[in-house]
């Protein structure tokens, strides 16, 4: 597939990098690299990318645009995060096609996931 001018690469703010990487790793099973103490990179998430220390953050409300995972169990995967202390923002809703809910991980940026309808 040709990566001539398409996305390659997604970085995000934390506020806390240890939380941040413990969360994802807990939740979902991501392995990280660090360069540095202020950033860490991801590959293998359907998308590669990293965190960076900031004391900004990604949230919606404030015009951040919004990385949607997918899950085939949603509720399941709602718990995973949960467990892994993510705090859910938006309860699972439905839209045409689907259905998702809305998470901040510990790091203080703002995520979701989606499910096909069962």
């Amino acid at each position: 597939m040709d990566q001539h001018e398409k996305i390659n690469y997604v970085e995000f703010p934390s506020r806390d990098l240890t939380a941040t990487k413990s969360f994802f790793h807990q939740a979902f099973g991501w392995e990280f690299t660090d360069y540095g103490p202020d950033y860490s990179a991801f590959s293998n998430q359907g998308l590669d990318g990293g965190f960076f220390k900031s004391d900004q953050c990604s949230l919606t409300s404030h015009g951040a645009a919004l990385i949607v995972l997918f899950s085939h169990q949603l509720e399941q995967t709602e718990e995973k995060v949960r467990a892994a202390g993510g705090t859910i923002v938006r309860d699972i809703f439905s839209f045409p096609g689907g259905r998702r809910f809305h998470f901040v991980e510990p790091g203080g940026s703002e995520f979701a996931v989606w499910g096909e309808v069962d």
